[in-house]
């Protein structure tokens, strides 16, 4: 069956994070709904400008209107964790148990959400110590499954997080 994954993205995001979870997501079936923080504006990638047509706002949505969230990593989640209705978004959606893709410094918005107390998550290397002061358990390897939580540290591990995020669906 089908799902709508939202992915939830401003200025800066990493391009390998979006594009290769969003072609295995679209390649299965699913759509890949892009939200960002001004609906219709076009955003780029860090690395290599990869360019992105936000469909929505993120306060125009709900977790109802999804079936997963993915979180790309890069300077995006700095970015989004500013943002009030970003930040509920990624809460509601770990709290709600619907499944969460989170890779690199993707971390930075569930740590601010404060929703990571007492689950198992790994990360880029330099959130490490945000992940753990956010009460969590950090795992260095590829790619950590906790519950909902699918996360990975960095672009090499793409092959494993996409594999695990797939079996979620």
């Amino acid at each position: 069956m089908a799902k709508k994954i939202a992915v939830i993205l401003p200025e800066m995001f990493e391009d390998s994070e979006y594009t290769e979870p969003a072609k295995a997501f679209a390649t299965k079936g699913h759509e890949v709904i892009n939200n960002g923080l001004i609906a219709g504006k076009t955003v780029k990638g860090k690395k290599e400008g990869t360019k992105v047509k936000i469909d929505k706002a993120v306060g125009e949505v709900t977790i109802d209107d999804f079936d997963g969230l993915l979180i790309p990593g890069g300077y995006s989640p700095d970015k989004l964790r500013v943002d009030d209705n970003a930040v509920q978004f990624s809460a509601d959606f770990v709290k709600s148990n619907k499944p969460v893709f989170a890779i690199c410094h993707a971390g930075q918005l569930p740590v601010t959400a404060q929703v990571l107390q007492g689950r198992k998550f790994t990360c880029y290397k330099s959130i490490i110590q945000n992940i753990k002061n956010a009460g969590a358990e950090f795992i260095g390897s590829e790619v950590v499954v906790d519950g909902n939580i699918v996360s990975s540290r960095h672009p090499s591990d793409l092959p494993a997080f996409i594999r695990e995020s797939l079996k979620k669906l």
